[in-house]
This record gives C-alpha cells, sequence and structure tokens, in this order.
C-alpha cells in the first residue's frame, strides 16, 4: 500500500482526501495496524494500482475474522453445502448488524469500538455466501432457546426475527427450530457444522469459547452428517418453523 501510495506521488493525506479515510486511517492500514475496509479498494482508482489491492481484499477480509476462524473461513467462502446446528445464538451467517454487534458489546474480556467495529464488518461479510453465485446449499437448526434470548434487546431481536423471516425465502436456504421441549436429541452436546467443498470433500467444523476445530478425519464427520441428519427430522420443519418465528415477533 505504501509502495502504491508514493508511485502514485502522494502522501498519506492526499490519499485519505481522496477515499474518504482519516490519516490516522491510511497510516494504520500502512503498518499493518488495522485490515482495510471493503471500501478500501476505492484506492485502486486513487493509485492506478491495476487490480491489486483487489486481489488481496479476501486475505484482507480473512484478517478481520478471529485466528481460530480463518483456516474455516477458507473452506467455508467457497462451499457446496454447508449445515449448521446451533442452539444457543443465532448462527452468525444469519445474524442482523445489531445482533452481532450486540454480541461483540459483551464480550469478556471487553473489546473497544474499534475491535467491535472490525469484527461486526468481518462477520457481516461472511454472508456473501447466502447469495453468492453459484448458489450453495444452505441448513441451519436454531434452538428454540436462541430465539427467545433478547440479545441486545426487544427491538434488535424484532429485527432479527424479521430477517430469518427473510431469509427463509431463499430458495438455497432451510430454517429450522428445535423446539425448547424436544427432549434428548444428538445436539445436546453443542454446535456443529458440516461441510462440502468445492472439491466434494466432506468437513466438520467445532467451537467454543473462541477455539475452533477443523474436522477432517471421515469418520467423525460422517458421525456429524448422521447426527445432523437425526436433527432435522426432529426439529419443526420450515412451514412450522416460520410461524413459530412470526409468532415470537407477535408477541413483542
Amino acid at each position: 500500500m505504501q509502495y502504491l501510495r508514493k508511485r502514485a506521488g502522494l502522501n498519506q493525506h492526499q490519499l485519505g482526501d481522496a477515499i474518504g479515510y482519516s490519516l490516522e486511517q491510511v497510516a494504520s492500514v500502512e503498518q499493518g495496524r488495522r485490515p482495510a475496509k471493503a471500501a478500501f479498494t476505492a484506492a485502486e482508482r486513487a493509485l492506478e494500482a491495476g487490480g491489486v489491492l483487489e486481489a488481496l481484499q479476501g486475505e484482507v477480509d480473512r484478517a478481520k475474522l478471529p485466528r481460530f476462524f480463518r483456516n474455516f473461513a477458507l473452506f467455508e467462502a467457497e462451499a457446496v453445502s454447508r449445515f449448521d446446528y446451533e442452539p444457543s445464538l443465532v448462527p452468525g451467517l444469519l445474524q442482523t448488524e445489531a445482533y452481532a454487534r450486540a454480541l461483540f458489546a459483551g464480550h469478556c474480556p471487553p473489546l473497544n469500538e474499534e475491535a467491535i467495529d472490525r469484527h461486526t464488518e468481518a462477520r457481516l461479510g461472511r454472508q456473501k455466501l447466502l447469495t453468492r453465485v453459484p448458489l450453495a446449499e444452505l441448513s441451519f437448526i436454531i434452538g428454540e432457546e436462541a430465539l427467545r434470548n433478547p440479545v441486545g434487546g426487544k427491538e434488535v431481536m424484532r429485527g432479527q426475527w424479521q430477517h430469518l423471516m427473510e431469509l427463509g425465502a431463499l430458495r438455497n436456504m432451510e430454517i429450522q427450530i428445535m423446539p425448547a421441549a424436544c427432549g434428548s436429541h444428538p445436539g445436546l452436546n453443542g454446535p456443529f457444522v458440516v461441510l462440502e467443498t468445492k472439491d466434494h470433500q466432506h468437513l466438520g467444523y467445532i467451537e467454543s469459547q473462541e477455539v475452533g476445530c477443523v474436522v477432517h478425519n471421515p469418520a467423525e464427520v460422517s458421525a456429524f452428517g448422521l447426527r445432523y441428519g437425526k436433527l432435522r427430522s426432529q426439529a419443526l420443519n420450515g412451514v412450522e418453523s416460520l410461524r413459530l418465528i412470526e409468532r415470537l415477533a407477535g408477541e413483542t
């Protein structure tokens, strides 16, 4: 970045004016102290970078993600299918900005505002998968408790319920709710993801307390798939799930 700026004969202040960044923000990006926002690719035009910065944007976006998640993010971005079971929270790919920001604001130890902005932007950036072409086959099973937990307050949850109803209309998307009173089921040990890569390799992913693990062992991934199939049969179907979300929205 610094090389391209100097080649263009600009100082940091001039580049900032050209792309809507402050002097401090330009300096932070050049020194690697903060990843560039997607809008920073406007520097392509100002610096006549010939596509160099745009080509690097994917790497920059991944740098905003938590370190433990980055390996899985490489597979996720190009997934053919992704099946997600999440009992306690609305899955990250389905979160509204307000919901995600409320979660990061409650992080322990506390995050500063810049970190909250960065993590929120990174999470929303991952949501390109939902409408990416070619479409990925997506399935989400969400615990009813996750929908009833008022993360961020009533207004945030109202927006989140509405967002889920809109996403449920996508033809590559299935959202199911696991009832709170379902009893014993294969998801009681915690959340997990089953993913098929563009090379048709099947992977699993588990995460807890900011520790993530990509599972490659075929036998273990097969067990994940069997559990997910069982969960789909025990959860509410798509229509029933939509009705439950609508009912929750109507109660507020």
